[in-house]
């Protein structure tokens, strides 16, 4: 089976009803039957088989008996098969500690690691002292999207992105539409080796203006992420980063000197929610956005309004003073319907209203670009201008019905407006 007969490119609007929640959910997980794809050097991973697993269980009974038998290395070397070496880099953002141990250092939980061991993301581990990412070049899923369901609705209207993601995820949200990936170990769920000048390659041959690291979270991946985004510049490809901003600030920054844009999922505006919902925290989120506004990185934020968790009015005016202080009235931000699922089932989906009360607050507080997410034809959707009131953009789920715009500016009054639009 080719890679063109497995890539499902759409630009419909279906997967606004199918239960997404920032926007952006994988329309179908991997089958575990793929074969690979002819032009790729890698293959699928393989689950182990009985046999397999019979002789490797026998090798720690062995061991456990007999200690003196069998180094400890040679026991956990088979666990790692040759066929995975390709995955494994050495990490980027770590520290050294004593006793073999490491201190991760790509996200605020800054995992102190003992030999042997992994961090939170599941992604990461040490071996003797040296921490690698298990990920690089390992996507289980990747498919072409436009660019609307990322939702980036200030950046190249209309486009395609070539999506990516790899196991793992830093937070575990309860409502996490993608769990199925986000929150398992890389060696449960199938991949396919794609190195970065492939993922650049297959973007420009599909036509695509960037190229999206999404779906799960791009942080845990950010060396392979890293890497593309240059391989991706070399073919006047694009980059933007889906994610819910749980980084710090060392490697946000150097990210932010190499994409395009970032589209961040504000889970919330209290630590409780965060605490409790998320398994985060929400300022180094803060944190993060504010960085990304001062180093210049096109940004979008989603709200994802969950009934009676984070929809109260109060929230609501909190969220846009703080957008409007310290990020400016012209950031895009999207109130987004909630659907039930994962963890998060007991709860029904966003009412309407709420989404519109949601908007009427941040347009009252002064801001100037705000949708309403996951109702497909809603008038929210559009983009208007802040000084005619036309509408610029027309929009049904993922679909651009009419452009308004000329070199970036009303096509009415030339009122110029903030974002990537190349056009």
């Amino acid at each position: 089976m080719s890679i063109k007969s497995k890539l499902n490119i759409k630009r419909s609007n279906t997967d606004m009803n199918s239960g997404s929640q920032s926007g952006d959910v994988i329309d179908k997980l991997p089958d575990i039957n793929l074969s690979p794809p002819s032009n790729f050097s890698g293959a699928f991973e393989e689950s182990i088989d009985r046999r397999t697993f019979i002789k490797s269980s026998a090798v720690f009974s062995l061991a456990a008996a007999c200690p003196l038998l069998i180094s400890p290395d040679r026991v956990f070397a088979q666990n790692f098969p040759e066929e995975t070496k390709k995955f494994i880099i050495e990490a980027r953002y770590y520290e050294k500690l004593e006793h073999k141990k490491i201190r991760c250092k790509l996200c605020p939980r800054e995992c102190v690691i003992d030999d042997r061991e992994r961090g939170y993301c599941g992604v990461r581990e040490n071996r003797e002292g040296t921490y690698y990412t298990l990920v690089y070049a390992r996507p289980c899923t990747y498919h072409v999207d436009p660019v609307e369901k990322k939702p980036l609705f200030h950046f190249h209207p209309g486009s395609l992105a070539f999506s990516i993601a790899t196991a793992g995820c830093n937070v575990n949200c309860k409502f996490c539409q993608n769990w199925q990936i986000s929150q398992v170990r890389p060696e449960k769920v199938r991949s396919i080796y794609m190195p970065p000048k492939d993922v650049a390659r297959l973007a420009s041959e599909y036509q695509c203006v960037s190229i999206a690291y999404t779906y799960s979270e791009p942080v845990v991946f950010y060396e392979y992420m890293e890497d593309t985004v240059v391989a991706g510049h070399e073919k006047n490809v694009k980059s933007v980063v889906i994610t819910a901003g749980y980084i710090s600030q060392k490697p946000l920054i150097e990210l932010c000197k190499k994409v395009d844009a970032i589209k961040v999922d504000l889970k919330a505006f209290s630590e409780k929610y965060y605490r409790e919902i998320v398994n985060g925290e929400l300022k180094p989120v803060l944190d993060g956005l504010i960085t990304m506004r001062k180093m210049g990185v096109w940004t979008e934020i989603v709200y994802l309004v969950v009934p009676t968790l984070n929809d109260s009015d109060d929230e609501f005016k909190g969220v846009s003073r703080w957008i409007k202080k310290y990020l400016g009235s012209d950031i895009p931000v999207h109130f987004t319907r909630f659907h039930p699922q994962y963890l998060l089932k007991n709860l029904p989906p966003t009412p309407l209203k709420t989404l519109e009360r949601a908007k009427e607050i941040a347009d009252a507080e002064g801001l100037n670009y705000v949708y309403i997410g996951n109702v497909p034809g809603h008038p929210a959707e559009n983009t208007y201008c802040p000084k005619c009131g036309k509408v610029l953009i027309e929009r049904i789920g993922f679909t651009i019905k009419k452009l308004n715009l000329q070199n970036g500016c009303c096509k009415y009054c030339k009122h110029e407006i903030p974002g990537l639009w190349g056009i």
